[in-house]
């Protein structure tokens, strides 16, 4: 599965939270550039979208939020820690590989 990551400028250990998930990043966007703040269609067609909250305006969050649900992508946000993406794909029910 593959995934679009929109916030922060770096990951730290997100990448290896979500590989124990089966989920790979497609493209990470920070977020800060004013061109990513436009609204504009999402790039590629990700299977999942990863909103990280603490490093994201509310426009901009909406925008890409709207363009997830309007393809039907899933859409999962939290705080800019493994420990947060991890608690919050448990709770939407994604299962970690054995």
């Amino acid at each position: 599965m593959n995934a679009l990551l929109i916030g922060a400028d770096s990951l730290g250990n997100i990448p290896a939270v979500l590989q124990s998930y089966n989920i790979r990043i497609s493209r990470h966007i920070c977020g800060r550039n004013v061109a990513h703040q436009r609204k504009a269609p999402l790039p590629g067609k990700p299977d999942l979208l990863i909103l990280l909250t603490d490093f994201l305006g509310h426009n901009v969050m909406r925008n890409y939020r709207d363009s997830a649900n309007a393809q039907g992508i899933p859409v999962v946000a939290c705080r800019r820690s493994a420990t947060a993406v991890e608690l919050r794909l448990q709770h939407e029910g994604w299962r970690k590989l054995s």
